[in-house]
This record gives structure tokens, sequence and C-alpha cells, in this order.
């Protein structure tokens, strides 16, 4: 029996696929291998090839992080929004054990394909962590420089945790983070 997919059923696996390989290392014969969908469908559901799949992998990551950090932090109570912030974060990352694509991706020479999605991406962060601590009472200034540390941090754990094959790492900064944060909103 042929399995039926539809376009987003296939782009969490194409994520996989990406965070595995990266982007020049996801050969179409390496995503039709590893997702067992052939070309024909791929190209059906993605005309645009391999640029197209990162895209709509982006974008799926980006549906993700406005819904369950960016909106949460900008229209929220601001301390539950930022408490929520790094539950899901952790959940999204495994815990450390998820790279972050984006961060892959801006890292890489694939940084100049996608500049925008990347910088959208950090800075919609960025923007919606400073708005919650100024609510929470930090300002803007503070609030500014606390939200970067923050993003850097959590990407920065991700780094150091895959790094050292220690998730323990990532949940530890987290929590780290976390006091910080809490305390300068106090």
């Amino acid at each position: 029996m042929k399995t039926v997919y539809e376009r987003a059923d296939i782009v969490p696996l194409l994520a996989e696929i990406f965070r595995e390989l990266g982007y020049e290392g996801a050969t179409l014969s390496r995503i039709t291998e590893r997702t067992g969908i052939g070309k024909g469908s791929l190209y059906h559901f993605f005309p645009g090839g391999k640029e197209e799949m990162a895209d709509a992998v982006l974008a799926d990551i980006d549906g993700w992080f406005e819904e369950a950090v960016y909106r949460p932090l900008r229209h929220d109570d601001a301390r539950q929004a930022i408490a929520a912030m790094w539950t899901n974060v952790n959940e999204y990352f495994c815990s450390g054990r998820r790279i972050c694509l984006v961060g892959a991706f801006a890292l890489d020479d694939t940084r100049e394909r996608f500049s925008r999605a990347i910088g959208d991406y950090f800075t919609r962060w960025i923007d919606a962590l400073r708005l919650a601590l100024m609510r929470a009472g930090c300002v803007e200034e503070e609030a500014q420089t606390l939200a970067e540390e923050g993003v850097c941090g959590i990407q920065g754990a991700l780094v150091l945790s895959r790094a050292l094959a220690d998730e323990t790492v990532f949940t530890r900064s987290l929590e780290t983070l976390a006091m910080r944060l809490e305390a300068a909103t106090r």
C-alpha cells in the first residue's frame, strides 16, 4: 500500500533531514532515500526544489515560534510568558538534543540564501522578549541587553550541549538564564 502525503506531512521530515545533514548535505537523493518519497512527488509539493523545501521548513519553524514564544511574549502576562518560553524552548529543542536549524543555517554558506528568514527569527525573538521584560519592569536598555543575552544563551547552550553530548548543560543553562531574567524583573 502506498502512503499518500500532504505537503504539511513532509515538512517535519525535511526539517530533521536538514538538521542532520545540513542544507548542502541534504541532496535530493538523500531526501528521497530518507523520506521514502519519490523525486516526482517531492517536486509536486516543492516545485522550487530543495530551496523551496528549506523555505517551507523555516516557515514551519517560524510558525511554531510565533505561536509558542513570540506571541505570548508580546501579549500575555509578561512573567508567565517568559516562564513559558523557557519550558517551550526546552521542549522544542528536546532538552538540547535537537539543534536549532535556523542557527545552523546562520553559521554556514546557507546564511546568504536564507538571510531574511534567519534575521527575522532572531530579531523577532529578541524584540518579543524585550517587550515582555519591559512590561515586567525592566527599563528598555536593560530589557534589550537581557533579551539578547537570553537568546544568545539559549543558542550557545544548544551548541555546548551538543558538543559535549551532555543535555544537562542545556537544561542547566536555561535554568540559570531564567533565574537571571526573573531576578531582573523583581
